[in-house]
Parts: structure tokens; C-alpha cells; sequence
């Protein structure tokens, strides 16, 4: 297939991705290995070659501490013999077991989870490699090492930060410098015309640093897609009626007011809510590629319009 001419160039990379980025923190459950793998097919069909994942990663079944790894192996299978095709992000950092080993940013843990995630993955290499979230146990300059050191492997081609606030990005930037190892080409943080906080002063940063933002949360739990209208109860079958934690702003009044507001903007260009999101976060400066997390392919059409 052809390069579709949408991609976008990951900075200081060779890496060119879709500006959507297939989100697989639902595979497992509900999105039983069987869809997950359907969605994949006709992702990779469509031109969408980007694929964000991670260890933890195991649907609604995932508590702290469980051991993950569900989404990671859905993608090894769904891959197979087509794995240059895809763009595939993973992270290590969160909780994966009982022990102090089993979590953060120290090297035994990064190098032994990386491990575990190419055996999962059924390849031979992870294309950006994410710190999860900042680890106050492990120093950074450690992290940043097992980083360099996988890079130099051949395990990892690129890394990145998720979920890292500016000054430690900063801080992170200077200890690159300072040692000579290799920068960060991406940073996923949690963005959505619900949350605008980044564009304060993380989002210049990465600007200025050409850094590839990808942020996570571009519809705020679905908030963003027009389907949920307050006060009616959530459609069976969103996340609204299946795992109504995972969106704290469902009934907030304020966050209602702001929804209304969008919807009115986007009506005015004669979009709806989902494409008025889509088009207006994917337009900002720094912001490469989107991850959105869908349970049918028919979802995954809308974000093609």
C-alpha cells in the first residue's frame, strides 16, 4: 500500500504516523481479541499505522498490580508477518506484580519488562518506547541510562514521556544533553478541548524542544463525541454505562456548560461534535498524531470523516 499522504513525521525521527493513533487500553475486555483484531486489519487497510499500547494494558479488568500484557498480545497475534506496517508505541512504568521490581522506572524493571513486551509483541523491536508516568523512587539519570542502553540494543528505535509535567521534561532534557544520550522524540500527556492545560507551558516546550506531542484523552472519556446528553442516562454500551469512573466529569455542571459551547462552535462550521474535536486538536502546532480508543471498526470510520 501506499504511503497515504496524511502522515505525519515524528520529530528527529524516521517514523511517519497517522494522525489518528489506534488506542488499545480496551482490548481484552470488552474488546475481546477477536474485534481487537478485526479493528487492527482494517486499520492497517486504511493507512492507520499507529498503534498505541501498554504493558499494562488489559481492558476494564486492569486494578493496580495485576500483571497486564492482554493488549500487547492481542497486537503480536494481530501483526504477525505485517509488523513493518505498523508504528507500535508501548510503556513501562505502572504496576505489573507484588514486588518492588514490578513497577517504576529502575533499570531491572525496565529492562526486564521490555523483555516481556517484545516476547508479547512477537517482534524484534518496540518503534517508542514510553516512560509511563515519573517514578519519585528511581533517580532519573537511571531511567534515562536503561533507555540509552535499550536504544543501543537495538531493542528500542525511539523513546518518549507520558504523563511527565514540564520541569521534569525540562530536567530530563539537561540530563540528555549533559550525558550524551539520546532525547525524547514524543511526549503523550492528556490533552482534550476539556483540558487545555498543556498549552500553558508543556505543549511550547515540546514545540520549541521539537518534541512530538501525542496526547491521550482527546474526547475526555467520550464527552467529546456528542453522545452523551445530560441529564439522559448513558447509551448502553459507552463507557459512560460500563465504567462511568473512567469519565469523573460525566455530571459536572461546568463541564456541561463547555459541551454545549462546543457543540454550538461546531454546528457554526457545520461539524459534528466528534469531527469539530478531531479537526480543531488535530490543527494545534506540536501535536502529531492522536490516540483514540474505539470498541467497533464502524467507530474507528468516524474519525476518517
Amino acid at each position: 500500500m501506499s504511503e497515504p499522504r496524511f502522515y505525519r513525521a515524528i520529530p528527529g525521527t524516521n517514523l511517519k504516523v497517522a494522525p489518528i493513533c489506534l488506542g488499545t487500553m480496551t482490548f481484552g475486555a470488552p474488546v475481546e481479541a477477536a474485534e481487537a483484531t478485526r479493528i487492527i486489519d482494517w486499520a492497517l487497510e486504511h493507512g492507520l499505522n499507529f498503534l498505541d499500547t501498554a504493558n499494562s494494558y488489559e481492558g476494564y479488568a486492569r486494578i493496580p498490580g495485576s500483571p497486564g500484557g492482554v493488549a500487547e498480545e492481542i497486537i503480536g497475534q494481530a501483526l504477525g508477518k505485517r509488523r513493518t506496517q505498523a508504528v507500535v508505541a508501548t510503556k513501562v512504568g505502572n504496576p505489573i506484580g507484588p514486588s518492588a521490581d514490578d513497577r517504576g522506572l529502575g533499570r531491572t524493571h525496565i529492562m526486564r519488562a521490555c523483555d516481556a513486551s517484545l516476547r508479547r509483541l512477537q517482534t524484534d523491536w518496540i518503534d517508542l518506547y514510553y516512560m509511563h508516568r515519573p517514578d519519585p523512587e528511581t533517580p532519573l539519570e537511571q531511567s534515562i541510562a536503561a533507555f540509552a542502553e535499550l536504544i543501543g540494543a537495538g531493542k528500542v528505535r525511539y523513546w518518549g514521556l507520558s504523563n511527565f509535567d514540564t520541569a521534569q521534561t525540562s530536567q530530563i532534557l539537561e540530563l540528555c544533553a549533559r550525558h550524551g544520550w539520546p532525547r525524547p522524540v514524543a511526549h503523550q500527556p492528556a490533552y482534550s478541548l476539556l483540558n487545555r492545560s498543556i498549552e500553558r507551558d508543556l505543549l511550547p516546550l515540546c514545540r520549541s524542544e521539537q518534541i512530538g506531542v501525542i496526547p491521550y484523552q482527546v474526547l475526555q472519556g467520550g464527552l467529546l463525541t456528542g453522545k452523551y446528553q445530560h441529564p439522559t442516562a448513558p447509551p448502553t454500551g459507552t463507557r459512560g454505562a460500563e465504567k462511568p469512573e473512567w469519565i469523573p466529569l460525566l455530571n459536572d455542571a461546568a463541564t456541561q456548560q463547555k459541551l454545549q459551547e462546543l457543540t454550538e462552535q461546531a454546528a457554526a462550521e457545520g461539524r459534528t461534535l466528534l469531527n469539530y474535536t478531531i479537526h480543531t486538536t488535530l490543527a494545534l502546532p506540536g501535536i502529531v498524531s492522536l490516540i483514540v480508543g474505539v470498541k467497533r471498526i464502524d467507530q474507528l470510520k468516524e474519525f476518517l470523516q
